[in-house]
């Protein structure tokens, strides 16, 4: 397949290339959104799919996570002026205990790449940030990651802590991480699970249907 210059730059995790394209197609009068769906989006799928199969590592996922993400803070702003509304709200963080950030920051750019307006709450946090970014906004997707099976039980308190505060009823759990499963997904009440950075986004995607 082949790639534009700004995709190829996001694959490649090459930071400069892709700012400078970012910049060069909107200089050009190109629609945020495009420069988003036509490139962005099939770089990190490409990306997810170098990992999936061994071709890539996580130094690498990251370099284009990273590129990513700051294009997306070149293209967001533009996105609202024109009208384009946001698929909903994504909160995401590393539950409590847990410092590893590596998968949470690759969801998350996927997440804001594919149309999400992502709040991450970074790592270490506990339910009760969860609970008040929820708080903020009915209908709030929350994404949780952990890459420790002693943090895994954090996922359940805060899916507790939403029950506890009445929010649950008003917001959709989706979890992911190294060690998590779908059947442990499905023995602590969370609505979903992903295994992947690119099946997160379609998964989450499915609740705002």
């Amino acid at each position: 397949m082949d790639f534009s210059v700004l995709a190829q730059g996001v694959i490649d995790g090459d930071l400069d290339t892709v700012l400078g394209e970012v910049r060069r197609y909107l200089a050009e009068d190109a629609p945020p959104q495009t420069v988003m769906e036509e490139h962005l989006l099939p770089a990190m799928s490409e990306v997810g799919r170098l990992f999936e199969e061994g071709e890539y590592f996580v130094p690498e996922l990251m370099m284009s996570a990273r590129t990513m993400q700051e294009s997306m803070k070149i293209l967001n702003p533009l996105l609202t002026q024109s009208g384009v509304q946001k698929i909903g709200r994504v909160v995401i963080g590393t539950v409590k205990g847990d410092f590893h950030d590596i998968g949470k920051n690759l969801v998350a750019a996927m997440l804001e790449g594919g149309g999400f307006e992502v709040v991450d709450l970074g790592v270490d946090v506990p339910p009760e940030k969860f609970a008040d970014a929820v708080r903020q906004r009915e209908g709030t997707l929350v994404a949780l990651s952990a890459l420790l099976t002693t943090t895994m039980p954090q996922m359940k308190k805060v899916i507790e802590k939403l029950e506890a505060d009445g929010l649950r009823k008003s917001s959709k759990v989706i979890i992911g991480g190294a060690p998590v499963t779908g059947e442990f997904a499905e023995k602590i009440g969370a609505d979903g699970y992903s295994d992947n950075a690119g099946a997160a986004v379609t998964l989450a995607k499915s609740f705002f249907v």
